[in-house]
C-alpha cells in the first residue's frame, strides 16, 4: 500500500520516497479533511454564511428533527460562544430567514431558536448530494470492513483528545 511521493511534505516519507502504510493512511486522513474543508467553504459560500452560522443552523435542524426545543444558551453551549455573541448569531440567521424565534412552550420568560422550513430546504439541496455520494462509499462496505473503520476513527479520535486534554 505504498504511495509515490508527489507531494507534501518530507517527513512522511521514507529513504526510497514512499509512503509507508501507516504514513499513507495519515496522508489519506488529511487529504480527506481537506476535501471536506473545500466542501464546507464551498457550503457556506453558497449559503452565504460563516461557519459558526452553519453549525448552529445543524444542530438546530437535528434538534428539531429529534423533537427537542432549543433555547439560546443551547446553542451557546453548544458552539463555545458567548451570550452576547449567540444572540447576534441568531439576530443574523432571524435576517436571513434561516430561523425564527418562537415563545418557549413551557416558560413564558424564554424563547426557542426555530430554522425554518426554508432553511430546512436549502441545507438539503445544498448538502444532499454530497450526503448521498458519501453514504454510498460507507454502504459499499462490508460489515468487517466497516468495524475495522470505525474502530479505527474512534481510535484516531480518542489519540487526538489525549493532545487536547495534555496540550490544557
Amino acid at each position: 500500500m505504498a504511495a509515490s511521493l508527489n507531494e507534501g511534505s518530507g517527513y512522511w516519507y521514507g529513504q526510497d520516497g514512499q509512503l509507508d502504510n501507516s504514513a499513507a493512511i495519515l496522508k489519506s486522513l488529511r487529504d480527506y479533511r481537506s476535501a471536506e474543508t473545500a466542501v464546507r467553504r464551498s457550503t457556506r459560500d453558497s449559503m452565504g454564511m460563516g461557519e459558526t452560522d452553519i453549525l448552529a443552523l445543524r444542530y438546530l435542524l437535528r434538534a428539531q428533527a429529534s423533537g427537542r426545543a432549543v433555547v439560546p444558551k443551547d446553542l451557546s453551549q453548544f458552539l463555545g460562544i458567548t451570550s452576547a455573541s449567540t444572540t447576534s448569531l441568531i439576530d443574523r440567521l432571524v435576517a436571513s430567514g434561516h430561523v425564527r424565534r418562537e415563545a418557549h412552550p413551557t416558560d413564558r420568560r424564554s424563547v426557542v431558536v426555530v430554522p425554518t422550513v426554508e432553511s430546512d430546504k436549502e441545507v438539503r439541496v445544498t448538502l444532499g448530494a454530497m450526503h448521498r455520494r458519501m453514504m454510498a462509499v460507507a454502504e459499499s462496505l462490508s460489515p468487517d470492513e466497516a468495524r475495522v473503520v470505525v474502530d479505527f476513527l474512534h481510535r484516531m479520535t480518542r489519540a487526538l483528545e489525549e493532545v487536547s486534554e495534555a496540550n490544557s
